[in-house]
């Protein structure tokens, strides 16, 4: 037998799955967008979180009068949608804007990627920055008019509604060079898009609820040739990708 020492075998603790398991979201953490991401991919169905200013944000439940809201600013913009091809209406979609900012807006209005929008689909998320984001804030309303709003002016968003509820009003925000400033409606009282033609808004009708009013300004709006040009003008960019592929 050989007189040499021989040092004992050290079996490899196995990691539990667990262990590989990315650590939870916590409100209030400060992350990189790759992290988050990483962390939001080992999320259970249903947990929402967003990546504001760098921080981690879980919002709370939210009630009847936002879900109303929420669901006439959708069909709005769903209207618009089904007029407009080459658009596309997103509820609720994980953004991947820059490295400080991952939103996830309660509704945005993009042009579709074959079509020259900012925007393309990356696995679950959405990376890039849509053109107008629409928000719904009621406890959020400091945030949403505040270090989001900073965001998504930082990221470059074209346009940004807010529907503040309690009291309620509607914020209407248009790109003006490196800034996101308050667009006021016109003498009408109607709101129009600067950069989606014929997406206009009656605010007085969406507070109160009357979606027969608002689609009813909508019609009138996708009704202009300028919203026949830009539908044009989006056909022919799509040409123009399929042409290249």
């Amino acid at each position: 037998m050989s007189g040499r020492n021989h040092a004992p075998i050290l079996e490899a603790t196995p990691v539990s799955i667990a262990e590989r398991r990315p650590p939870p979201l916590v409100d209030g953490q400060r992350l990189s967008q790759a992290e988050f991401l990483r962390r939001y991919d080992a999320t259970p169905p249903g947990f929402k979180a967003e990546l504001i200013g760098g921080v981690v944000h879980v919002p709370s439940p939210v009630g009847p009068k936002h879900g109303v809201s929420s669901a006439d600013v959708i069909t709005w913009l769903g209207y618009y949608r089904a007029r407009t091809p080459g658009t596309e209406v997103l509820d609720n979609a994980t953004t991947a804007m820059d490295e400080l900012g991952v939103p996830q807006p309660d509704a945005q209005l993009r042009i579709k990627p074959e079509c020259g929008g900012q925007t393309r689909n990356a696995g679950r998320f959405v990376a890039g920055v849509p053109e107008l984001v629409a928000e719904i804030a009621r406890s959020s309303r400091s945030i949403d008019l505040g270090s989001k709003r900073t965001d998504y002016q930082r990221a470059g968003v074209q346009e940004y509604v807010v529907v503040t509820l309690d009291p309620d009003e509607v914020h209407w925000h248009v790109r003006r060079g490196p800034k996101l400033v308050r667009l006021r409606p016109g003498r009408d009282g109607l709101y129009r898009s600067k950069v989606f033609p014929g997406l206009w808004l009656d605010p007085v009708a969406l507070l109160n609820q009357d979606i027969a009013g608002v689609l009813a300004v909508l019609e009138r709006g996708v009704a202009t040739p300028e919203h026949e040009a830009f539908v044009a003008r989006l056909a022919r960019a799509a040409a123009r990708a399929q042409r290249g592929q």
